[in-house]
């Protein structure tokens, strides 16, 4: 796979990551020549994954983390993300190569290698429903979304089928059920802590997560064995990745031209045919600046990166950024707030223990505003679900333990008590005010650094005050002792500040009218019929559901619609 300077393509993606795979896989599967631009440098799957399975005692610092002097120095930001650590800082962008300006505190992470975030994301794909999909046009707050779950659905089943989701299905409405492949288990105190809550709470439920995580054998693909470092690459394929599913499809096809070190600086436009004509694209080891051509774009990079792009593109009819005519774009910025919860001990279950290190936390869907009286609240709008698990302490425990001798170490070889915690993740309401903008800062490569604005409202704090009661309810309800709950948020202080949920959502918003969104129904800019951004920036709301899943239904949708279109000749 050569790239040539100047060679035209029918189709550019930009990104590699969940959705740009997802656009790649598509677009060369339907017969279109297409480049793959990636700022991140190369990776090949699976040889690539240089500490998958090194011991503690193989890694360079041992059970230590990066010290404290390289992680200043180079991943100060990223580092602030529980996935960063000796073992996977090679899949992370450094903080150099990625500045940006916080007016308030956001923890923008960002994957340095092609695949992009793919290769350390946490695997949990939910569902949205009509819940999602109309809230904004029930309570005011946004816009509304100019689709609904019957426009999805049928791609949500088509991306599930392809990817392979690990689930149970449960018959509710808020959180459809999907294309599963067999669940994984409980443990014996998470079936307690089931029993407990549903008995005490029926509205609410305990399931296992839903996980795009194979519990079978799929589309040549091997099962989980259950080894765990999943962020440090999985060279069976058995989680999603990029590079084990959907890179390897488009590749399959002979369309695929993949282009690593490849910096998008804007898009190109013509102004007399309304229409993107290419990209112009950055050599980030040479900084040298090319152009490449091509019927259509797809903006993959992430949220702010493709926004980034379009604000950069600035033309005579578009002097704010290319499809910028309501003045949304970079505006509505959304995350998931997290980090609040609980956790407590359980006396007992002494004779029950697991195996393996299970990929995957138990669910407790969205129980508040769910439309009916019995569940409205008054205090805040929409809703939050909770993510968690259980397990017993190891020999690991001794560490934080005073003791020594043989009878210390002996003590250590059995299990300790069972214990559990369950986190939060409530959705984010769109606020105009809530933005990224260009700043005058550049970055090495020359261009204009963003700036990012973005906090917490007044419903987000009241909906995180109840979660973290209801989570300490829901742990005393099942029985569990020394319940202690917290909210790792305080006022000016990094802990849960936006980005850390690493779902960042909108700048680019889909919308029926065009005078208040950038994007229309397809995914496609209003202004600009022949460019689509089907990454995070697309979002209209944040729901409290991961989103990733939602992205990937999103561009094979949408990308089905612009090959339609290019056969008919509209763009």
């Amino acid at each position: 796979m050569y790239y040539q300077q100047n060679e035209e393509f029918d189709a550019i993606v930009v990104g590699s990551g969940v959705s740009g795979g997802w656009a790649a896989k598509e677009l060369c599967e339907k017969g279109l020549r297409t480049l793959v631009l990636e700022r991140g440098t190369p990776l090949n799957h699976p040889t690539d994954y240089i500490t998958e399975h090194k011991q503690t005692w193989e890694l360079p610092f041992g059970r230590e983390n990066v010290p404290e002097a390289e992680a200043q120095r180079d991943f100060a930001i990223q580092s602030r993300t529980g996935q960063f650590d000796q073992t996977t800082k090679h899949f992370f962008l450094p903080d150099a190569d990625n500045p940006y300006i916080e007016d308030t505190p956001f923890t923008w992470i960002r994957g340095g290698r092609v695949g992009g975030r793919s290769l350390i994301w946490g695997r949990q794909v939910y569902r949205w429903s009509d819940l999602d999909f109309e809230a904004n046009l029930r309570d005011g707050h946004g816009v509304d979304w100019p689709i609904r779950y019957a426009d999805v659905a049928p791609w949500y089943d088509y991306v599930e089928r392809f990817i392979g989701v690990s689930g149970q299905a449960e018959g509710l409405a808020h959180l459809p059920d999907g294309q599963f492949l067999k669940p994984m288990e409980m443990n014996a105190a998470e079936k307690h802590f089931k029993a407990g809550v549903e008995d005490t709470f029926p509205e609410r439920k305990v399931t296992i997560g839903r996980v795009a995580i194979l519990t079978e054998p799929h589309n040549g693909r091997a099962p989980c064995h259950y080894c765990g470092p999943c962020a440090r690459g999985c060279s069976t394929g058995s989680y999603f990745s990029s590079h084990s599913s959907t890179l390897p499809a488009a590749q399959a096809t002979g369309n695929l031209t993949l282009r690593a070190n490849s910096l998008v600086h804007s898009v190109i436009y013509d102004e007399e045919t309304d229409r993107a004509t290419g990209v112009r694209v950055i050599d980030t080891q040479t900084k040298e600046m090319s152009e490449v051509y091509a019927r259509v774009v797809f903006l993959c990079a992430s949220t702010m990166a493709s926004t980034q792009i379009l604000l950069n593109t600035k033309t005579p009819r578009f002097p704010t950024g290319l499809g910028n005519a309501s003045g949304e774009l970079g505006h509505n910025l959304m995350d998931h707030h997290f980090r609040v919860g609980a956790f407590g001990v359980l006396e007992g279950l002494e004779d029950r223990y697991y195996q393996g290190n299970r990929p995957n936390a138990c669910y407790i869907p969205r129980y508040r505003n769910l439309g009916d009286a019995a569940t409205r609240r008054t205090d805040f709008v929409r809703g939050y679900g909770f993510q968690g698990g259980a397990s017993r302490s190891n020999w690991s425990r001794g560490f934080g333990e005073a003791g020594f001798g043989a009878e210390f170490k002996n003590s250590l070889r059995d299990a300790g008590p069972w214990s559990m915690g369950v986190t939060a993740f409530g959705e984010c309401l769109p606020r105009h005010e809530n933005y990224i903008a260009l700043a005058e800062e550049t970055d090495a490569y020359g261009l204009p650094q963003i700036r990012i604005h973005c906090t917490w409202g007044d419903n987000e704090f009241a909906m995180r005050a109840d979660a973290r009661e209801t989570a300490g309810e829901m742990l005393e309800a099942a029985g569990f002792a020394n319940v202690q709950t917290y909210d790792r948020f305080q006022e000016g202080e990094l802990g849960a500040e936006p980005g850390l949920g690493i779902h960042e959502m909108g700048t680019a918003r889909m919308g029926r009218n065009p005078q208040t969104s950038v994007l229309n129904g397809n995914n496609q800019l209003h202004e600009v019929p022949n460019v689509f951004v089907t990454d995070g920036a697309c979002m209209t709301s944040s729901a409290c559901q991961n989103p990733s899943i939602t992205y990937m239904a999103l561009t094979a949708r949408a990308v089905d619609f612009a090959t339609r279109q290019m056969q008919d000749g509209a763009i």
